[in-house]
Parts: C-alpha cells; structure tokens; sequence
C-alpha cells in the first residue's frame, strides 16, 4: 500500500483527537498511548485542546482519582498514563535493564545490587503509605547501606527512582500543595494490572503506538519508548510477532507499519489544510520524535527542540509543523518559520481552539 504524507499527516490529526475531540480524558490518555507531564500546565493543554469540552485541572483530577497514573515511562520522562498502558510500556522499558549498565552506574553513583536492594526497601518503605519526596528520601536513608544515595534520590531529576518506577514499585501520588508525593501504584491506581511479562506487554504497547503515530518503524517505537535501548533482535522479533495484526506501507519512499485495522481507513484519508496551535511538550510531535525531517524540518528542529529538554509550543499547518509561537503576556506570539506570513485561512479557528481550551473568551494573537 502506497500513502502520502498529507494523507498519513491528516489521519494522525484525527486519530490523536486534534481535528476530532474526544469525550473523556482517559479517552485522550489512552489513544496518545501517554501525556507527557513534566509541566503540568503543558500536560493540562494537550488534553484541552483534545477535549469535546474542556474543563480546568481535568488531568490533575484524573490523577488524584487514580483513574489515571503519573510515573516516569517513556524516555524516562514523567507521563501521564493509563493503568494498561502504564504496565505494557513499563514492562518493555524495564526489560532493557538500562540501570545494569556500567555508563549507568559511572552516572548516578548506584551499583545493579543498590537498585536491586533499594527497590526491595521503597516497597517496603510505601506498604500502606504516601510519603512526600523528603519522608520517603529520610525513611531509605535510615536504613544501613543507603546512607551514601541520599544526594541522588533528593535530586529533582529522580534518577536513581526511575528503575524502580519502571518495575512499577513506585509512582507519584497526589501533590500536596507544592510538594510531590511518592506511593506504590498497586495501592492508589484503580485497576492497576501489574506489569507483565515483556512478550505480553509487547504486542499492546507497539499497536497503541502505531494507532497514534504510524506508519512508524521499529526504530521509531524504540526511540519513543527507550531512546533506543531495546535490543535490536528482540525488538524486530515483537514486530514479527505481530503477523496479521500489522501492515507495512509505503510513504513518499519510506516505508512503515500500521495497524492492519487502520489501513482502509488510511488509504481513504484525504489531506486537510487545517491549522492548530499546539502547546509545548505536545505528543504530536513527541510521538513520532523531533528528528522526523518530514514533520518537523531539519533545519527548524533547534527552535521546537530546545536546550533542557524543553519542546516549544508548535503551530501545525496540513499536518506539518510550520513554526512556533510563545505567550508574551497574555498575547501569542507567532513565529513562522522562514519568515512566511501567519496562515490566512484556518488560524481563527485554531485561536478560538485555543481559546476554549484555557477557558478565556478570546486570546490576541500577533506574529513574531
């Protein structure tokens, strides 16, 4: 089967309920296979700009209901995620034991025994518990043997907690005012499955990627998923393993999966104009990653790309991303790229989008 890329850009738009909202939150979560939520404020706007009717704090609530769960998961970053596909990802991203590595341990200081032992105490430490980062920092390092870890695991970064949280011991649990809280996902997340086995977990974690961002290669799951620290054996093998359930297509010279499900409606797709304007840190273009030359142009990425791992904002024309743009006061300023003039058909629309989204009546727009 043979696609373009205006086809595939205009069914990414719907799929990922940008041109087509969706009715729930967990709905959204659930197809975008993950929120990043770093910036909670970010996170807050993906979902809005995604929802039928949008309503303030609607992920934090999810979160503190335990429909939802807030762990660090894909590319070790804090996401917002529902319990199956939490478990699915996390059972992947457990099994490429990153933090056995010597390069791991040179970094943070903690040898694959600490993890193991220090995975064994968290547990132990949560049984029945919510504790903020200080109570569960001073409740490890009482312990003989973890004395010397303190500075790591008071560290913002959470480094020497991720393995543990991709074993899913442990997960953020409601804030309490300023301060983040730490529990053990079994007792807070409704419906928490546990993690299963990596060749279970597989064929539900790769199809729920290529549902949002296909046609997609294993490469690019990987790299969305890992960074790349799959093995590169057993990662064709999962693909392989899917047989029927996945179908590989061409666009514009490269080829790529989807779900056999969604060919037909692929091949029907036809390209939409459309224009949205995306917040910072927005799956649109995490998903299928910034180095994708056809979304995003290679020599525009640094301005969506930022130091610090920060994403900008992102306006998106047809599907493509075509420039950036940026609060100055209660303004959006609007930066094309090359210099090109703000879209003349469609950004009314996407700026009364944005608009409902953030609950204000109007937002002044202005280009940069």
């Amino acid at each position: 089967m043979r696609l373009t890329w205006d086809q595939v850009f205009a069914w990414r738009l719907r799929r990922q309920y940008v041109s087509a909202p969706a009715d729930s939150v967990p709905e959204i979560v659930a197809r975008l296979a993950g929120v990043q939520a770093q910036v909670t404020s970010s996170a807050e706007l993906a979902v809005a700009l995604r929802a039928a009717t949008p309503e303030p704090d609607a992920l934090v609530r999810a979160l503190a209901e335990g429909t939802l769960v807030k762990t660090w998961a894909m590319r070790g970053t804090l996401h917002a995620l529902t319990p199956a596909t939490a478990a699915a990802g996390l059972a992947l991203i457990a099994s490429a034991r990153t933090w056995e590595k010597p390069a791991w341990e040179r970094n943070f200081g903690a040898s694959p025994a600490q993890v193991a032992a220090l995975t064994e105490q968290v547990r132990r430490v949560l049984d029945g518990k919510t504790l903020t980062r200080e109570e569960l920092v001073a409740a490890i390092v009482a312990e003989p043997g973890f004395a010397d870890l303190g500075e790591q695991l008071r560290s913002g970064w959470g480094a020497l907690l991720k393995p543990l949280a991709w074993q899913g011991a442990i997960c953020h649990g409601p804030a309490q005012g300023n301060k983040i809280t730490f529990a053990d996902p079994a007792q807070i997340i409704k419906d928490w499955p546990g993690l299963p086995e990596p060749d279970v977990a597989a064929p539900q974690a790769i199809t729920a990627y290529l549902g949002a961002y296909g046609p997609a290669t294993p490469e690019a799951f990987d790299a969305w998923l890992s960074r790349g620290s799959l093995r590169k054996t057993v990662l064709r093998r999962w693909f392989s393993e899917l047989g029927a359930a996945i179908t590989e297509v061409e666009v514009e010279g490269r080829r790529g999966y989807v779900r056999s499900v969604d060919a037909d409606e692929l091949a029907d797709t036809r390209p939409s104009g459309s224009v949205h304007l995306l917040g910072g840190f927005d799956q649109y273009v995490l998903g299928p990653g910034t180095g994708d030359t056809v979304l995003l142009p290679g020599d525009h990425r640094a301005k969506v790309s930022r130091t610090a791992g920060w994403i900008s904002p992102i306006v998106v024309v047809g599907g493509r991303i075509t420039g950036t743009w940026e609060w100055v006061e209660d303004t959006a300023v609007i930066s094309m790229f090359d210099g090109a003039p703000l879209p003349k058909r469609g950004l009314d629309a996407a700026v009364a989008r944005l608009a409902l989204a953030l609950g204000r009546d109007t937002v002044p727009v202005r280009a940069g």
